[in-house]
């Protein structure tokens, strides 16, 4: 059945890949992104998920052209790296509002029209560092983490409205989040911080310009829209990466952060 989809973060990477095969399947897919696109089978729409005015005025205009929103995916985000003592609070801030409250923007807006309509799916993009804390990555991880929480409280929430909510926490996969990373120039200028940042910096961007295709997110993203009853959680990841997040939850936790500390050489 022909689903009326908003995906947030829709010019590249995982976002683009979504829309694309989403449309490809039939579906009505609006695009949110910051700067305007254009595509054949993808309705794009200018917003900043950061303006919660903004987004709810989008959100109307979809629903009034369509009657319904049927999937809401929330992909976009970005990633500032560097350590936590030397994060500006403008930092923090960009870091917080485009992942998380971005996330939360997008839910509220569109939860009115899905409560409404007693049906809907909310499929949110996590990462596995959501679920464990990333040296050098530690606000992008608060951004997740945060996402995690927000996520489960609010399948509690809304579940006896007919409405699902999953997350999807990803590896390392080749896309342009790795080239649009923003490091912390106090951290890299920091005779303690900036020599482990840059040994870490360079294993984490060969790890993820190695990593999978933002095609194999798509498909699995397109599994869940079609799925009756989803999951609440899904790890999308190679083994290696998603034997670390089980790792997570049976060795203490100590143990865990010397593991961290070892892998990224911090």
């Amino acid at each position: 059945m022909k689903k009326v989809i908003i995906i947030t973060g829709a010019s590249s990477g995982f976002g683009k890949a979504t829309a694309e095969l989403l449309a490809n399947k039939g579906h009505v897919v609006y695009g949110l992104c910051r700067r305007p696109m254009q595509h054949p089978s993808i309705r794009y729409m200018q917003a900043d998920i950061r303006d919660s005015i903004g987004v709810q005025s989008v959100v109307e205009t979809i629903y009034n052209r369509e009657h319904r929103i049927d999937v809401l995916i929330n992909n976009a985000g970005m990633g500032i790296g560097g350590s936590l003592e030397l994060a500006s609070q403008e930092e923090i801030k960009i870091q917080m509002d485009t992942n998380f409250m971005g996330c939360v923007n997008m839910c509220q807006s569109t939860l009115r029209y899905m409560r409404q309509q007693r049906y809907g799916k909310i499929i949110n993009l996590s990462s596995i560092g959501g679920v464990m804390g990333l040296p050098y990555q530690g606000f992008y991880s608060a951004s997740k983490f945060a996402i995690e929480g927000f996520s489960e409280a609010l399948s509690a929430e809304v579940k006896r409205f007919g409405i699902s909510v999953s997350m999807v926490e990803p590896g390392d996969f080749a896309t342009n989040f790795t080239a649009s990373r923003k490091n912390s120039e106090a951290t890299l200028n920091d005779p303690d911080y900036g020599p482990v940042f840059k040994k870490s910096l360079s294993l984490i961007e060969k790890e993820e310009n190695g990593g999978l295709k933002p095609d194999v997110l798509a498909k699995k993203i397109a599994k869940i829209v079609e799925c009756k009853h989803p999951k609440l959680r899904y790890v999308v990841a190679n083994l290696e990466q998603r034997m670390s997040v089980i790792l997570k939850k049976i060795i203490p936790g100590n143990w865990y952060v010397d593991v961290l500390r070892s892998y990224y050489k911090s």
